[in-house]
Parts: C-alpha cells; sequence; structure tokens
C-alpha cells in the first residue's frame, strides 16, 4: 500500500465521515463536536487496523497518523482565523424551543423528535415544556434552556438575603482510605478524624465507606453498612 493510497482513503475518510455526522445531527455526538466525533473513529481505526493488517508497517503507520494531525491542525487553525468557518465545521446552537413554542422545524433539522427532546428537558429538571421559555441545541448535542419565570428557583438575592460564605466540601475518607492531602488541606490532622470517626461509632477507618468535611456542620459518615450507625 503506497503513501498517495493511504492518503487518498485519509482524505475520503474526513470528507465522508464529516458529512455522516451532520446528516446524523447533534445528539449522535452527545458531548464532543462533530470533528472530535471524526477524529476518534479515523484513530482508532488507524490502531485497529494496524494491528490486524500485516501489510501496514510502522512507517505507514507513522505516516497516516502524522498526516491525519496535519488535518486535524488545519481544521482547527482555520476555525480560529476563519469566523466565517466556524458554523460549517464547529456547528452553532440551534433554539428549538422559542417563547414557550416548540420549533418543529429544527428539531426536524436536527434528526430530534419529540420523546428525545423531552429526555433532553428532564437533564435539566424540567418535566414540563409548559415550563421552558427558551431551550437551545447546543453544537455538542447537549441542550440549554431558560426556565419561565414563575418555575425559576428564587433566589438570596430575590429576598434580598444577606449572601453566606461558600465552601468546597472536602472527602477526608474514601473506600476505608484516609485522604491526608484532604485532612491537611482543612487544616486538620489524623488525630482530629479518628476521634470524629469515634463519635460516630468506627473505630477504624476501614469501616467507613464515605466521609465528607463541611465548613461549619458536623462531619458526615456513612460506613458501608447503612444500618452500621
Amino acid at each position: 500500500m503506497d503513501y498517495l493510497h493511504i492518503a487518498l482513503e485519509l482524505f475520503v475518510g474526513y470528507i465522508a465521515l464529516f458529512i455522516l455526522t451532520k446528516i446524523l445531527g447533534k445528539t449522535q455526538i452527545t458531548q464532543i463536536t462533530a470533528f472530535d466525533f471524526i477524529s476518534a473513529l479515523i484513530l482508532g481505526e488507524l490502531v485497529g487496523n494496524a494491528l490486524y493488517d500485516g501489510k501496514i508497517g510502522v512507517k505507514q503507520i507513522l505516516f497516516a497518523v502524522i498526516l491525519w494531525g496535519l488535518f486535524i491542525f488545519l481544521t482547527e487553525y482555520i476555525t480560529q482565523k476563519v469566523r466565517k468557518a466556524r458554523h460549517f465545521l464547529e456547528g452553532t446552537p440551534t433554539i428549538v424551543i422559542h417563547k414557550g413554542k416548540i420549533n418543529y422545524e429544527a428539531l426536524k433539522k436536527n434528526n430530534l423528535d419529540i420523546n428525545q427532546l423531552q429526555h433532553l428537558l428532564r437533564t435539566k429538571d424540567v418535566f414540563s415544556i409548559r415550563d421552558c421559555e427558551y431551550a437551545f441545541l447546543e453544537s455538542d448535542g447537549t441542550i440549554s434552556i431558560m426556565k419561565k419565570s414563575l418555575c425559576q428557583n428564587v433566589t438570596r438575592e430575590d429576598l434580598n438575603i444577606a449572601p453566606s460564605p461558600v465552601n468546597i466540601p472536602m472527602s477526608v475518607v474514601l473506600d476505608g482510605k484516609i485522604i491526608y492531602d484532604n485532612v491537611k488541606l482543612i487544616n486538620k490532622n489524623e488525630s482530629w478524624l479518628l476521634n470524629e470517626l469515634s463519635i460516630h461509632g468506627f473505630q477504624d477507618p476501614k469501616e467507613v465507606f464515605f466521609a465528607e468535611w463541611k465548613e461549619g456542620e458536623p462531619l458526615f459518615v456513612q460506613g458501608y453498612h447503612i444500618d452500621h450507625q
């Protein structure tokens, strides 16, 4: 197999898979862009074929990988430098719900049916389309929503409540093992942790499945068996 043939197959595969992902729609490649999806498929094929095809040597594999890397670099370069190319190569968000009304044409264009739309809305804690004012189908297949004002969560600002400090919870025991780095981060030591565990009825960290510290609150501790405590 000569280099020209490898280059031709890669180029054809690049174009064909890109068109295929555009036809299939965004929901077929959730969490990744169309180009990322193509890259994963091609690179997987390169490695897979190299493992089972005795006619392909190291030089051919390196040539194919380098060539594919150039395709990726060129595509990324174009999207950065040419604004008009971003829409075609990376895609743009699509409004699938506008002012509480489902945009049927947008669903059809992205090969998304009503059941799939409802599933995506449920992942955002929206169980009725009537609660949604706007919904955007992102280029990676996920959905972003804006609830109607009466369905939005009330914030402290809405109630004129003074803000409180925001603290990050820290796991101090995971699967029976003390996370010493986290214990140190919260300015505690092993003796303190063992004492806290004993208060919850655990004499050995190995008995603890999970323990979490949060400033201003008692240590949360759970054993392997819920009825332990």
